[in-house]
């Protein structure tokens, strides 16, 4: 994430469009994204092409909505996104910088406005993506975040040129962010709903995250990995992706435990995750039978 004291900076030049749309094409599922995402490529696309010819451009506002659950790959696809802007000239720089209501909000008449300015200014050139943005909206009218709502929209329209705005929540929630103030509607006109992983997608990133580490996972292992996703609540909050990488960190870790305990390993030892190292899910609770003798 960036830091108030220095924003993500691209390295080197722009990278090529192809290049990026196939690197969004290898996330797990997140097929309707990636459709969306590739129509507002391609519309800019076609924009930018018109502008070169000298043809009338129907200009349109390239801010977005993100909603989802937690982990559902909404930074990811967002830090995507600065780039294929950056590539396609909206953007200069291309930067992600991430905030939130903590680092927007301020409890002195004045200083939210302040706060809400310095982060555009580290977005200047890039894209600024607001994490839980509905949360501005939950004090009330006396509420400084709806000063923070307030500056952010006359910001849209002043750095229209030099900044989009993602921003990111639940989708419930962010219906009564974007309600808040009239501008907010027109300013941000397309929502991308990001929707929970499947278990098999679950799987796919818990296998790729073991990959990546180095890790092998026999099929029996999987098995289990696979049974742990089924008996997860899909509850609000669900942690999709964040749930599959705090599984496996878990599993190295038994794994670790396990190896320390026993003589020397060999290699394919030290790399292979056993059905053993993946902890049991958490039992779900069960009512108690309801009372015969009970009054219905």
């Amino acid at each position: 994430a960036a830091t108030p004291e220095g924003p993500d900076e691209p390295v080197g030049p722009p990278r090529p469009l192809d290049e990026l749309l196939a690197e969004m094409d290898g996330l797990v599922g997140l097929a309707a994204v990636k459709a969306e995402v590739k129509l507002v490529t391609d519309l800019i696309s076609v924009q930018n092409l018109r502008r070169e010819r000298g043809l009338p451009v129907l200009e349109t506002s390239r801010h977005l909505v993100f909603t989802g659950n937690p982990g559902t790959g909404k930074t990811t696809v967002a830090r995507l996104v600065s780039q294929i802007f950056r590539t396609l000239g909206v953007v200069e720089r291309g930067q992600l910088v991430e905030t939130d209501r903590s680092q927007l909000v301020v409890g002195y008449i004045g200083q939210t406005a302040t706060k809400v300015r310095e982060v555009f200014d580290r977005a200047d050139g890039g894209v600024l993506l607001i994490d839980e943005a509905y949360a501005l909206a939950r004090g009330g009218e006396r509420d400084f975040g709806i000063e923070a709502i307030d500056t952010i929209v006359k910001l849209v329209e002043d750095r229209r040129d030099s900044v989009v705005v993602i921003a990111a929540g639940y989708p419930d929630e962010m219906q009564a962010f974007i309600g808040a103030n009239p501008g907010l509607t027109s300013r941000f006109p397309r929502t991308i709903h990001f929707p929970d992983y499947s278990d098999d997608e679950l799987l796919a990133i818990f296998r790729f995250q073991a990959d990546e580490a180095g890790y092998t996972c026999p099929p029996e292992t999987l098995t289990k990995v696979t049974f742990w996703f089924r008996a997860q609540p899909r509850v609000k909050g669900f942690g999709n992706g964040r749930l599959a990488r705090n599984l496996f960190e878990e599993s190295v870790g038994r794994q670790a435990s396990r190896i320390v305990a026993g003589a020397s390993p060999s290699d394919e030892q030290l790399a292979a995750l056993l059905p053993e190292d993946v902890p049991d899910p958490a039992p779900v609770p069960v009512a108690p039978p309801a009372d015969p003798g009970a009054p219905s």
